[in-house]
């Protein structure tokens, strides 16, 4: 499959991942500060929130994305992000289908979890993904578990691949210059940027890694 034509469906630089956050004013707050730092990808993922929760949450984060331009997209639930009109969803192995969340969401955003498994990047992109995420590349603290990806599997997968790869798993402004270099069109990051004391100046700092020298 060809990359996409369109660059709104292009990811690229920094993508933030939201916290388990279930006071809605305070992630409001962080992501608001995340946008006026220049993150123009977000995506939406709170594992604690009960349905009324990611509804609410979901909405208001797309009314705030909507404002700057940025593409909100949903984790697990694509029914959810056409629900609020997001720019698309996010589907690892367990959140069904890949055709089943295009099925949903039409011609916006799908993408997948690839883990450390190549043969599973290959498989989404003939599907139709328009990104593919692997990792872990780096201890996480969000997902400690996580199964870990190597950087020779991501430069591998940038010289099969045609749709756009997204680095994730523990990746902070000091290793994320390494998943760049190895091919990474875009590196997710929670914990390293909402962390941070300034979330504003951590978002300028990460997409100033894509900026060429």
């Amino acid at each position: 499959m060809l990359m996409s034509n369109d660059p709104s469906k292009r990811i690229h630089g920094l993508y933030a991942l939201t916290p388990d956050e279930a006071d809605t004013a305070k992630l409001l707050r962080q992501v608001a500060a995340a946008l006026d730092g220049g993150v123009r990808w977000l995506q939406y993922r709170n594992k604690r929130a009960d349905a009324a929760l990611r509804q609410r949450q979901a909405r208001e984060l797309q009314a705030l994305c909507a404002i700057v331009g940025a593409q909100l997209i949903v984790n697990d639930f694509p029914e959810l992000a056409a629900e609020v009109d997001a720019a698309g969803a996010h589907v690892g192995k367990e959140d069904g289908a890949l055709a089943d969340a295009r099925a949903a969401l039409g011609e916006k955003i799908v993408g997948v979890s690839c883990y450390n498994e190549s043969s599973r990047a290959l498989a989404a992109q003939l599907a139709g993904a328009d990104y593919v995420a692997f990792g872990s590349f780096f201890a996480s603290p969000t997902k400690p578990n996580a199964v870990r990806a190597s950087i020779d599997l991501l430069r591998t997968a940038r010289a099969q691949l045609s749709v756009c790869v997204v680095a994730i798993g523990g990746i902070t402004l000091d290793n994320a210059s390494s998943v760049i270099a190895a091919g990474a069109d875009a590196v997710a990051v929670s914990a390293a940027l909402f962390n941070a004391s300034d979330i504003a100046a951590t978002a300028q700092a990460f997409n100033r890694l894509f900026v060429p020298n």
